[in-house]
């Protein structure tokens, strides 16, 4: 029995529930194989999940509501599960979805669940990499596996993770899957100062994550397609003695379903430099404006008497940057615009004079044409219609685009096991906040209209994952909308 324990406890862990959605579905079935020194016992379990059953999910597992009604609910079995599973090594398959659904059980009732987890899943992967399917069902066959009871149901599953795991010890030397396990199950060794329970905390999904020092300042900001996986990178033995990891204190992340909520997240985080905000810490998420936002400007054209245009410096503290028509460019300062206009110039042999970049007599040649790089417009060698030309195709590219909904939108991301959905709310570029129910985004739009200005950096993100049509759309009506 030994050669196939893990230096601690196991426990084989199979949940059934109403659906693969986190924040809106609920366990109806709990199994464990717990295996250790004094031998393996089953405990199995049905739960009340106090919501109706769908009848997809009782033509998958055979249960359905008359026999949860009557059972236990999460609440009440809690102290019995609990006890259970801590100080155990947790084994489930896809140990993503077991371990979330029990960690926000448990939160829902007040606990704060923790325990070190190990995917089948990729533990297959990582003995077999000759093999691309690592499904269970697939695992069975390969394996020559049965199930003792009926497939999706929770204990008949659990003992199949225990099946699985006896025959791979007998396929393989221990050692082999030791060293495996510890790679995946990932417990580098953590500075001091920080809590060791990080580590089973951090989810293996996409999302944004922080670096803070003692004084709550900012070190590193960054949004990642795996939080666990990059997270615990910067704590490798090679960048364990790193400036970074010995000044780092508190390590706050936010999870998402997908790169534009990890993107979105990754804003917000690099732009605190404090604890979270108790509304974030519940989950909700907004967004924050810029330090400097106020002096956010943008180029406008303005048509001249000569029937020229000319750019004019544009503010967001005057008008809506959303709703407005021409604006080329978006600058945290009236010098950024300025010296952006200048190099605009210098590619396309504009003039200084036209753009406002310098004063002179009129008919007077302008700076640039004195050094060969102006066409001659200051001084009539050129029409202005066709400097405009040639300006507005200079200033093309970055021409800001304008709100192309008539109200607010959703933009709908899931992660690729269905089991989180970001809804994200967006309103004239801005991020109105995002949300995980359809309830909670109701509730959210009671609230009425977003108060914030207008965020370039959000307008960047929303705008390119719009354009490349990577996201669901959903707009809604403009009742919204002040």
């Amino acid at each position: 029995m030994t050669a196939l324990l893990a230096p601690e406890p196991l426990v084989f862990v199979d949940l059934e529930t109403s659906g693969a959605n986190f924040a809106n579905d609920r366990i109806i079935e709990i199994g464990l194989i717990e295996v250790d020194e004094n031998g393996v016992r089953e405990w199995s379990t049905l739960v009340n999940p106090e919501t109706p059953l769908s009848s997809f999910i009782t033509g998958l597992t055979g249960i359905d509501d008359a026999m949860v009604c009557s059972a236990a609910t999460f609440r009440e079995l809690a102290p019995t599960l609990l006890d259970r599973l801590r100080g155990r090594l947790l084994i489930a398959h896809n140990a993503r979805f077991d371990y979330g659904f029990l960690k926000g059980e448990f939160s829902r009732i007040g606990v704060d669940f923790r325990t070190p987890k190990l995917c089948t899943v990729k533990l297959s992967r990582k003995l077999f990499p000759q093999h691309h399917r690592h499904n269970l069902d697939t695992l069975m066959a390969r394996h020559g596996l049965s199930v003792a009871g009926t497939r999706h149901r929770a204990l008949a599953d659990a003992r199949l993770l225990w099946d699985l795991w006896q025959c791979w010890h007998q396929q393989l030397p221990a050692a082999t899957i030791r060293s495996a396990v510890a790679v995946i199950v990932g417990r580098p060794e953590l500075p001091p100062q920080i809590d060791p329970m990080l580590i089973d905390d951090l989810p293996e999904a996409a999302g944004a994550y922080a670096f803070y020092g003692e004084d709550g300042r900012l070190l590193l900001s960054r949004h990642s397609s795996n939080l666990r996986q990059q997270v615990l990178a910067h704590f490798s033995v090679d960048k364990r003695e790193s400036t970074l990891i010995r000044g780092t204190w508190r390590i706050d992340w936010r999870e998402a379903a997908g790169e534009l909520g990890a993107r979105l997240h990754a804003i917000d985080l690099a732009r605190s430099g404090s604890p979270a905000a108790p509304e974030q810490a519940a989950g909700r998420t907004s967004s924050r404006l810029p330090v400097a936002a106020s002096q956010l400007c943008s180029w406008q054209l303005e048509k001249g008497a000569e029937g020229d245009f000319r750019p004019l410096l544009a503010l967001a503290d005057d008008i809506d940057f959303a709703l407005t028509d021409d604006l080329f460019g978006l600058y945290p300062s009236r010098r950024e615009a300025l010296r952006s206009l200048r190099t605009l110039a210098d590619a396309h042999r504009l003039c200084h004079k036209l753009l406002g970049l310098e004063e002179g007599a009129r008919g007077a040649a302008c700076t640039a044409y004195r050094q060969k790089n102006c066409r001659g417009v200051c001084i009539g060698k050129e029409a202005p219609a066709l400097h405009s030309a040639r300006l507005m195709t200079a200033l093309a590219r970055l021409k800001v685009r304008v709100w192309p909904y008539r109200g607010p939108l959703v933009l709908i991301e899931r992660d690729e096991f269905g089991m989180r959905e970001d809804l994200h709310l967006i309103d004239r570029w801005r991020l109105i906040g995002t949300e995980h129910s359809e309830e909670a985004l109701q509730a959210r739009l009671a609230d009425g209209p977003s108060g914030g200005g207008f965020d370039p950096d959000i307008y960047r993100i929303i705008n390119r994952f719009l354009q490349a049509g990577r996201v669901q759309v959903r707009p809604l009506p403009p009742f919204f909308s002040p």
